[in-house]
């Protein structure tokens, strides 16, 4: 993505100090700012959390469709499990 190009916004976020310390040391650390360093949090934040959320309503569709998974399926974990608490 070419952020040049993209219209930006501002947001406010509030942090604990010893927070943005760290922020700001591995901004330093980097050669980087602290808004590259909050951008980029936000970003891998972003996507790993729309995947996963993807994921589980993929799942929940996919149940409510029945084509989660058979009770035979289900019953062969629970017995998997099962066997190994006891």
């Amino acid at each position: 993505m070419d952020d040049a190009s993209e219209p930006t916004t501002t947001i406010t976020v509030r942090v604990p100090v010893s927070l943005r310390a760290e922020i700001d040391a591995l901004a330093r650390a980097m050669g980087r700012n602290r808004q590259f360093i909050g951008l980029d949090a936000l970003r891998r934040y972003v996507a790993v959390e729309s995947w996963q959320v993807g994921q589980i309503l993929d799942g929940i569709r996919a149940a409510d469709a029945d084509e989660f998974a058979s009770d035979e399926e289900v019953d062969a974990v629970v017995t998997k499990y099962a066997a190994r608490a006891s």
